[in-house]
């Protein structure tokens, strides 16, 4: 039976699954599971519990693992000469490895699969054996068993990018008058392609990963058969083949093809094979295979069935004959390809199509990236609004496209009681974030206000707001929350005020109430000869009128920021990183943006983790704020520290050891604005950290032109007895700043210049300068 993939918006999935139960019935239909397997490094840590060996040591030959798809024990031994010695030296790790080695893949536990779904002409209890998994029915065969049984498996994936896509265009037919439809689109707009050959990727779909990003930059993709054959090849595997691939996009003339039946095939994509489709016509258009036998040589190519490819060899070169002498597969031969070139052929397929991808799915993909991108080319504020929408609840993914918003001079306005929806809208060629965006204000709540919005006009005063508003619904934490997100800032009151009289204000509003309720006094028996604007009638009295409001400034910019912080999950108004981006840039290895997985939006098969290439051990620098720490005693009784730090993306988690948390106890602290050195850990099933071994403070230098881009060496000059702890404060800052400028030491006693070793030579800018001459000296400290 086929196997047939189709992707729905991510909030309508269960009406699909919802509609196939009702059509073929609930007895007919269920979805499939599927088991977590132990992979290399989890086998080694659960037998390592299980034998009781240190965790310390465990981690140490789990480390020795390269981190990598498809990396299994027996090929990390070849791999990696360390673990190979401390298997034959150590009987311990040997009984270790060997133990893992016979767990390793074994089902570690069943999950439902995130999309299969089965279903079957009569009740599947008549083919598989069923089970009641939380709340649905799942079989329990696996989806290859399925498969091998002709059952029709269909996968169902909700993809978020298709509701993005679907909430854009409705907020651009309502905010421009226009019916726009996405699949109508022409598909060669050069301005699109311009945009992601610049680079300018950002939520755009399957292209906004570090690597994708710079992939595009460098393939300049001038159709949508490149976008298709670089969502192909940015994958374990054929990524090797991008280097090749851009160099004959760039120079056809270096493309050459191993026989001219090869040209109509390959030509698309440069001379390189990059899809299952090409493996499946060359054998085809080359040996006379049938379209069913084309499509069993790719399957077997993909799982490496040895026997059976080396059959296929002998049938792709000299065909086969049935016992009557009739052709079945002419061959290679018999079709003018001679036997060497054949061969060289049928090498490259074996060597490729283990990794080739499925062009349908590859394009399927690629259009809607294409969608992505021109949303983002022509209407770049409904686009962003949809897709701060689509991540409500996460909010690195927030920041990250607030930022964006920033890059793209698209102002991002805080939630306002009087124009705020639940969700984010755009007002003005502006985005304003939605009232279920702060912290604590539930859905109820927003209903509340909301409604009595529409129906009775807008809040004239934070006392008609909360005069008008259900208090059982909006309570004195949601009203807090409000305030210290800027919801009433319109309404013309500091935050400061409102924060030091709502409490009483709200318990003077409920006390009225009540004796109304109890008939003790006419809720009007306290009016004034002030009439309601809106209905005309007398309003009443309450203690809370203007003259409460205490007089008092407005809080400082910096607890604004912090309350937005708090309340939204960001800055709004404004960053503390914002005065120091360039210093970031300058010095800054790597971003929270980089180490977030994108695995939401897409399956494994078709991308590669939309971080930067991170290896276990990598050191990096990265730098912003401190805006969270927790401490914790180790087993001798010495703090050790993680702390969050949020740069202009989102944040990362930074873990500070006993040693390094002592030597830089000042620095590491909350709200403090800093740079971080250490090296990257990565483990099984979560995101990477940072294990951090320097910090020094981020300070704001000149505001002329980045230092590294006007000079060329940096000299510092010393004397012979200067002290060994202020040299190796030097050499540790050069080594935090490394990077590709010289640096030479001036012996002021000797006359003598010497350049230091390449791994003392820095990244140069404003900030290590600064650093450095606070350490010698202004006079001591030279560029040229």
């Amino acid at each position: 039976m086929p196997d047939i993939d189709i992707d729905f918006c991510f909030e309508r999935r269960q009406e699909v699954i919802d509609y196939v139960v009702q059509k073929y019935g609930k007895d007919r239909v269920a979805q499939i599971i599927t088991f977590g397997t132990m992979a290399a490094r989890a086998a080694i840590r659960d037998v390592g519990r299980a034998l009781d060996i240190p965790y310390g040591d465990v981690d140490v030959i789990a480390k020795m693992i390269p981190f990598q798809i498809g990396m299994n024990i027996e090929k990390a031994m070849e791999l990696n000469p360390e673990l190979r010695q401390r298997y034959n030296e150590d009987e311990r790790v040997r009984e270790l490895i060997d133990t893992a080695k016979l767990l390793e893949g074994m089902p570690r536990h069943a999950s439902t699969h995130a999309a299969g779904v089965v279903i079957s002409k009569e009740p599947l209890t008549e083919y598989v054996p069923l089970q009641k998994s939380e709340d649905s029915i799942t079989t329990q065969f696996t989806m290859g068993l399925l498969e091998e049984l002709g059952l029709l498996k269909m996968d169902f994936l909700g993809l978020r990018t298709l509701t993005v896509i679907r909430d854009a265009v409705a907020l651009i037919n309502k905010n421009h008058n226009k019916d726009i439809s996405i699949n109508e689109l022409k598909m060669d707009d050069p301005n699109v392609f311009k945009l992601i050959g610049e680079g300018r990727t950002a939520g755009v779909f399957q292209l906004e990963s570090a690597g994708m990003t710079q992939f595009m930059k460098e393939l300049q993709p001038a159709s949508l058969e490149d976008i298709i054959a670089g969502i192909s090849l940015y994958r374990p595997g054929p990524m090797d083949q991008i280097p090749r691939y851009i160099k004959n996009k760039n120079n056809p003339g270096l493309v050459k093809y191993d026989h001219p039946l090869l040209e109509n095939i390959l030509n698309v994509t440069y001379g390189c094979m990059v899809y299952q489709e090409q493996v499946m016509q060359i054998v085809r258009d080359l040996a006379g295979y049938s379209m069913g036998r084309s499509d069993l040589v790719r399957r077997a190519m993909a799982k490496k069935k040895v026997s059976v490819m080396e059959q296929e060899r002998k049938n792709f070169i000299y065909g086969i004959d049935d016992d009557n002498g009739n052709i079945i597969v002419k061959g290679a031969i018999r079709n003018g390809v001679d036997e060497v070139t054949a061969n060289k052929i049928f090498d490259e397929m074996m060597d490729f199509a283990s990794y080739a991808f499925n062009k349908s799915h590859a394009a399927a993909y690629a259009v809607i990236a294409y969608q992505t991108a021109w949303l983002k080319c022509y209407y770049p504020v409904e686009f962003i609004a949809a897709l701060l929408n689509s991540f409500m609840g996460s909010s690195d993914k927030i920041s990250q496209y607030v930022h964006e918003c920033r890059k793209l001079d698209i102002e991002v306005l805080p939630p306002d009681i009087n124009e705020s929806d639940v969700r984010f809208t755009v007002v003005n060629g502006k985005i304003r974030f939605g009232l279920a965006a702060v912290k604590n204000v539930g859905e109820n709540a927003v209903r509340t206000i909301i409604d009595e919005r529409n129906g009775n006009g807008n809040f004239k005063s934070f006392r008609d707001f909360l005069e008008r508003v259900d208090g059982k619904d909006v309570n004195k934490r949601c009203i807090e929350s409000l305030i210290k997100s800027g919801a009433f800032d319109s309404l013309g009151v500091y935050r400061s005020k409102l924060m030091a009289v709502y409490e009483k204000m709200m318990e003077g509003i409920a006390n009225l109430r009540k004796k109304s309720m109890e008939g003790q006094l006419s809720i009007f028996d306290m009016a004034s000869n002030d009439n309601d604007a809106k209905t005309g009638e007398k309003r009443p009295i309450y203690p809370e009128d203007e003259d409460i409001y205490p007089d008092m400034d407005e809080y400082s910019a910096k607890i604004l920021l912090s309350m937005e912080k708090e309340m939204l999950g960001l800055y709004i108004s404004g960053h503390p990183l914002s005065e120091f981006e360039q210093e970031i840039g300058e010095i800054v290895t790597l971003y929270s943006k980089d180490m977030m997985s994108h695995s939401e939006e897409t399956n494994e098969a078709i991308t590669v983790d939309g971080a930067k290439d991170l290896k276990d051990g990598m050191f990096v620098t990265v730098g912003g704020i401190i805006t969270a720490k927790k401490t914790k005693s180790t087993k001798n009784n010495n703090l050790m520290a993680f702390l969050t730090l949020e740069d202009l993306y989102g944040t990362m988690e930074i873990i500070v050891f006993p040693a390094v948390l002592e030597r830089f106890s000042k620095l590491i602290e909350v709200e403090n604005i800093v740079l971080i050195r250490g090296s990257i850990s990565i483990k099984e099933e979560e995101q990477p950290k940072i294990i951090c071994e320097e910090v020094r403070p981020l300070r704001k230098g000149d505001n002329s032109s980045p230092a590294k881009k006007r000079l060329e060496k940096l000299y510092l000059r010393v004397e012979e007895n200067m002290d060994n702890e202020l040299m190796e404060s030097i050499l540790c800052m050069l080594k935090f700043f490394g990077g590709n400028t010289p640096v030479c030491l001036y012996n002021e006693n000797q006359k003598k210049l010497r350049v230091l070793e390449r791994d003392c030579w820095v990244s140069l800018n404003d900030t290590v300068i600064n650093e450095l001459k606070l350490l010698i000296g202004e006079e001591n400290v030279k560029v040229s």
